[in-house]
């Protein structure tokens, strides 16, 4: 079993940032790698939509909609993932998720591969 979990949601006002992060860890087991890693978001009202997603070892690519001005960065040691958003608008409120491809070990020694989600958190933008 692993668990994502999101921290960094809030609220703010329009042309400001915020930093959201999240966190692999295994239940049980080990996690071996993370083949990649996304944030998601789901508007009020809308459907869950990609925000970006970043693969092991290579760059992250972007919705048009958020890019040159959100950023995802991986930590590979501690198993977490970033997301840096700058130039925050209204239309950016939206509950945000993390996603990962997971490979991990079980306690019995069985490889096991699962797509994890975080529980979300929520972004809030003013005008």
């Amino acid at each position: 079993q692993v668990h994502l979990v999101e921290s960094g949601g809030g609220s703010v006002q329009a042309g400001g940032s915020l930093k959201l992060s999240c966190t692999a860890s295994a239940a049980s087991g080990k996690i071996l790698s993370l083949e990649h890693m996304a944030w998601h978001r789901q508007p009020p009202g809308k459907q869950r939509e990609l925000v970006g997603i970043i693969p092991i070892e290579s760059s992250a690519n972007y919705a048009d909609s958020v890019k040159g001005r959100f950023t995802i960065s991986r930590d590979y040691g501690l198993n977490k993932v970033y997301l840096q958003m700058n130039s925050l608008k209204p239309e950016d409120t939206a509950v945000y998720y993390c996603n990962a491809d997971v490979k991990y070990e079980t306690p019995e020694g069985y490889y096991r591969r699962v797509d994890s989600w975080g529980q979300g958190t929520q972004v809030t933008v003013s005008s």
